[in-house]
Parts: C-alpha cells; structure tokens; sequence
C-alpha cells in the first residue's frame, strides 16, 4: 500500500466522487483520488449485482495497472426495482427524473454498490445491496421542486438521501453508508483482511 509523509496507509479510489471520497477520509483513511478511464456504457446486464461488481472489478483493475504496487479500491452502484428488474443509474435528463420518482413513490426499491479491492496480494470482488422505501403521500409539485434543485441528477436513483433528498424516504433498511455510495463497513473488511490497522501501515 502506497502511504503518506506519516507512513500512515493511503488507499487509492479508483473514482473522482467526492461523495465516495469524503467517506473514506472522515473515517481516518488518507485517499488518493484517480479517474479509471473506463467506459460504463461498454459494461452491460439484466443482473444490477453482476453488472456494479464488474464495473467496480474493471475500474479498480483500470488504476491498478498504472499503480501496481499500490491498494486500489473500485466502486459502483445501481438503483434497482427487485419486483421488475428494472435497473435505475444516473437520470438522463429532467423529464426521465421527474418520471422515475414518481414510479417509485410508494414503493420499495434497492441500492446495491460492488465494490473490488487490488492490492499486490491479489483481487477480491463484493457487493453490498440496502433497501429504501419512498413516501406514498409525496406529491408532483414536490418531486418536480426536487428535480429543479439538480441535487439527485448526478446520482443513482435520482437523489441525494443524504441531502435535500432524505424527505423522499420513510424507511431504510441495509447500511446507511452503502446509500451515501461506499459500504464502508464491509470495505473496513476487506482492508483488515489484507492485514490494515489503524494507525499504522499493513
């Protein structure tokens, strides 16, 4: 693992989200930042499991190649209907958003983030799935002034449940933090698997 000037271990996020770094960096972890270059649009599935650990394996494994010695963690997440199948990402313009909200107004729906960890020692690939419930009694007004904030337009699922977003939900069922977009438990995990303690280098 590549470490900082207080030989404290630093991880590498193969992903520019500030979300995602944020996270990581509030829970004592120094993070190294760097875009993987690839193309989500070339990654496609009817699974939303098999499709977030794939792309989370290629963009890890994207960084790891220009970083071999480093620890490279890799991450996305899908929003997904388990009733229908019907895999949500990152609205495409207004419109889609105001619809897809108000689909899901009422009903349960899942977040589900792979995650891959590279280091020099090998590969692992997980995932991590919470299930949110959205209000029944919102209405149009309301979803069309959540769309207007531009909040929810970057994320998957349409929203930000941490932001201006949270009054959409009533219930959430999983890991708070796999909703912000990184489970960071389960990330915790992987990293004192390979041997990582707090306060000092693997």
């Amino acid at each position: 693992m590549t470490t900082n000037r207080a030989s404290e271990p630093v991880l590498v996020l193969a992903s520019t989200s500030p979300w995602r770094r944020r996270i990581l960096e509030e829970a004592g972890l120094p993070v190294r930042c760097e875009a993987s270059g690839v193309d989500e649009a070339e990654v496609r599935s009817a699974d939303p499991v098999a499709l977030v650990r794939e792309l989370a394996r290629r963009k890890a494994e994207a960084v790891a190649a220009r970083r071999p010695q480093a620890w490279v963690l890799g991450a996305d997440q899908v929003a997904f209907d388990p009733e229908t199948g019907d895999i949500w990402g990152k609205p495409p313009d207004p419109e889609e958003h105001l619809r897809r909200l108000a689909a899901m107004r009422g009903r349960r729906h899942a977040l589900v983030t792979g995650y891959a960890l590279i280091t020099p020692d090998g590969a692992t690939v997980r995932h991590e799935r919470t299930d949110l419930r959205v209000r029944a009694d919102l209405t149009d007004d309301e979803l069309a002034a959540y769309v207007a904030t531009g909040e929810g337009s970057g994320c998957a699922g349409g929203y930000a449940a941490e932001g201006r977003g949270a009054f959409l939900f009533e219930a959430v069922d999983g890991d708070w933090f796999n909703v912000l977009g990184l489970p960071l438990f389960r990330v915790f995990d992987l990293l004192r698997e390979r041997g990582w303690r707090f306060g000092g280098a693997a």
